[in-house]
């Protein structure tokens, strides 16, 4: 066991593959549906996703403290000496807040990171930071690796509609009729830790393009992983990672994967997103 354990939440939407390869411990967020509720990456949960892929909505909350402190108690017991915990932006989810808690009651010294992003863009911190750890370096540099690559790190998504976001509290009411009056599909990204609009566009087509030449412009020419995300848009989404894969150099790693129910009930079925991770 190394001396560091790495923990995160369940937004980061990491590939099990990954999460497996490099021991990392994932704290789940909590969604209630239909009068129940779920940890987020349940994998009984499915009826939630086929609910929001056909536009219902859920409601989520944050991991409950104790949630964090087992987590923290189990790789202090599996040897870790520190712990660091990284999630979701404390502006979209007081996760952050939860960890914190839980971190005054652990057995080891416990670092929360507010990531100020979500999603992959979150995800691609968290693989920096366990790959850290298995060198064996000080926490400090761990963290200082998880920070640069997040903050290298870019995300682009459209939605279909704003309702979604309206509803959750993310834009405003008359931001969402404005764009569904005027059939608008905007382009989004995430700012400090708030999604903020760039760029607005007609037609799903166009929002398209727009989303792979932002992607390729945020490389630089510089090499990178890549990682696509959706809701209910698999074909959108594997036709994505097809033109990325022909069009950038020095491409490494290209996840894609479904977002789980917390991000799925902001973002609405076909929701696409793109994550430009640049190798720090």
């Amino acid at each position: 066991m190394r001396k560091i354990g790495i923990v995160t939440d369940s937004t980061a939407y990491l590939p099990a593959t990954t999460i497996k390869l490099l021991g990392i411990k994932v704290v789940p967020l909590i969604v209630q549906w239909n009068g129940k509720s779920y940890f987020e990456a349940d994998p009984n949960a499915t009826d939630v996703i086929d609910a929001l892929r056909k536009g219902e909505l859920a409601t989520t909350s944050r991991p409950n403290p104790a949630t964090f402190l087992l987590a923290y108690q189990e790789l202090a017991a599996n040897g870790a000496k520190e712990i660091i915990s990284l999630h979701i932006s404390s502006s979209m989810s007081g996760t952050s807040d939860a960890a914190r808690i839980a971190a005054k009651d652990s057995p080891i010294p416990v670092h929360v990171i507010d990531s100020r992003t979500v999603g992959m863009a979150l995800g691609f911190g968290v693989i920096a930071a366990a790959q850290a750890a298995e060198e064996g370096l000080d926490s400090q540099t761990v963290i200082q690796r998880a920070k640069l690559r997040m903050n290298a790190t870019s995300i682009f998504f459209s939605v279909a509609n704003l309702e979604n976001l309206r509803r959750s509290g993310r834009i405003s009411r008359g931001a969402s009729i404005l764009a569904t009056a005027l059939a608008i599909r905007p382009i989004l990204t995430v700012d400090d830790g708030e999604v903020v609009a760039v760029e607005r566009v007609r037609t799903a087509a166009k929002a398209m393009v727009r989303l792979e030449e932002m992607a390729v412009a945020a490389t630089a020419g510089r090499a990178v992983d890549v990682a696509v995300h959706h809701l209910g848009a698999q074909s959108q989404a594997e036709a994505v990672v097809a033109r990325l894969r022909s069009v950038l150099t020095g491409l490494g790693d290209v996840s894609n994967t479904e977002v789980g129910a917390v991000v799925g009930t902001h973002v609405g079925p076909g929701a696409i997103a793109v994550v430009i991770a640049p190798r720090v």
